[in-house]
């Protein structure tokens, strides 16, 4: 059977095309997360100060659409509409953070943080405009004197100086602000404690003399309990950006395992049959001692003593994989090389190299694209489980790490299933698309399965 036969059969199984669009799907996340993502996560994955704007174990943002009251969401604004004036010998340069805020909680604090470069001793001033009209100052701070370097600084919402201002504003409300906290206060009524909805415009102004400050970057963080798209670890790592980089990452190691192990099992056998008599027997002894052998506890063992870098993990479970396609690709070449047109190959002066590859393997594409596509999810779930016990590699988010982080933390005992869940489900989708397309390709290597 040819290309055009395989692929023309393959084309009449509804389950075995159910398993190429999965697959598409899962190569189009694959190209977002390389495209959207940059490769320095990797380096940053396990570095806590990377991750130090995020909130910690959040719930997902979407769960606000089935939720009667809805939880105050985790904002990183970094794109604020930015002015500026001279007047005289001052300059100011003023930055305006928008939040139209419709939550049904108050936000656990806010943070503002910016890298500027200037001379002298630039005046910092931030304020709040809040819906009702009323206008808040929450702080004022001269910068420390410079000759044009650049100084970096994070002002927190539960800063002695913010509390101070806050006391200031203390007549425009009927309830006692020293017992609350700085964004309790700016985000209540007037009249009462409660949550007061609207725009707010959070305004910095940086005042200085005889030169402009030159503001490198800045943010404005609002803290909430539910962030991005899969909600946070307890590490505050993005799990959106592990489940992403996940996907290419167990496509490589299932597609590499398999096509590696499937091509070495496949010649050895085919090698092996083809060949006979000693030669077989003794290829096959040494086969049957690999098959043998724990693969699982041995995999444990290599990984705590050779490494545990995901290329090795690779090589080892290739190294393990193939002794199950030799055998099955040995009876099949047993029963090939005895057919006239290989009898006649031989009579010709054909090289036994040339006549495995040319006349025998071609003969096997079928059963070589199914043991492919089945080894795959076999592949991928090993690496999980290995990563699940720690002995993965923990430089790069794979699925299985994230498991493994998630029991490390308890997060069954505490509920957060948005760590547990996502990584869980992608590996059994990943595993079942490959599984309908090695079901299809089966059934064009074995016929009598159509029956």
């Amino acid at each position: 059977m040819n290309r055009k036969e395989i692929f023309h059969e393959f084309s009449k199984s509804k389950i075995g095309l159910a398993g190429i669009g999965i697959l598409g799907m899962l190569f189009a996340l694959s190209v977002i997360a390389v495209i959207t993502i940059p490769v320095d996560t990797f380096k940053e994955w396990n570095d806590p100060s990377s991750w130090i704007n995020y909130p910690k174990t959040s719930q997902p943002a979407w769960i606000n659409y089935f939720s009667s009251e809805k939880i105050p969401e985790h904002k990183i604004l970094t794109n604020p509409q930015t002015s500026s004036q001279t007047t005289g010998e001052i300059s100011i340069i003023s930055q305006y953070y928008v939040i139209d805020y419709s939550y049904d909680g108050f936000p656990s604090d806010f943070i503002f943080e910016y890298s500027a470069q200037y001379s002298g001793a630039p005046l910092l001033k931030m304020l709040v405009t809040r819906p009702d009209g009323l206008k808040i100052d929450l702080m004022s701070r001269s910068l420390p004197q410079s000759d044009s370097f650049i100084y970096s600084e994070q002002i927190f919402s539960t800063d002695d100086s913010v509390k101070k201002n806050l006391r200031k504003n203390s007549n425009n409300f009927v309830f006692p602000i020293d017992l609350l906290s700085a964004e309790d206060v700016v985000f209540s009524e007037t009249g009462q404690n409660k949550i007061l909805k609207g725009k707010y415009v959070f305004q910095v102004n940086f005042y200085n003399v005889d030169s402009i400050v030159d503001i490198k970057s800045s943010k404005l963080i609002l803290g909430g309990k539910v962030y991005g798209i899969i909600g946070t670890d307890e590490l505050r790592r993005d799990l959106a950006v592990g489940l992403l980089w996940g996907t290419p990452l167990a496509l490589f190691i299932g597609i590499a395992v398999a096509i590696g192990s499937v091509v070495i099992g496949l010649i050895y056998g085919v090698y092996a049959g083809y060949k006979g008599k000693k030669t077989d027997e003794a290829l096959m002894r040494f086969n049957d001692v690999i098959y043998a052998l724990p693969a699982l506890p041995l995999l444990i063992i290599l990984a705590v003593t050779i490494g545990n870098s995901i290329f090795l993990i690779v090589g080892f479970l290739v190294i393990f994989g193939w002794v199950g396609v030799a055998k099955v690709s040995r009876s099949m070449a047993i029963q090939i090389k005895t057919l006239q047109y290989i009898e006649s190959a031989k009579i010709m002066g054909q090289k036994d190299i040339k006549i495995i590859f040319k006349h025998i393997l071609p003969q096997l594409l079928p059963y070589t694209f199914a043991s492919i596509a089945i080894s795959v999810p076999a592949a991928i779930t090993t690496e999980a489980g290995l990563s699940f016990l720690g002995l993965g590699d923990p430089t790069f988010p794979t699925w299985g790490q994230i498991l493994h982080d998630a029991n490390s933390f308890g997060a069954a005992a505490r509920g957060l299933w948005w760590w547990i869940l996502p990584p869980g489900i992608m590996i059994a989708i990943t595993g079942l698309a490959f599984v309908f397309i090695g079901s299809a390709m089966d059934k064009i290597a074995n016929p009598r399965l159509k029956r």
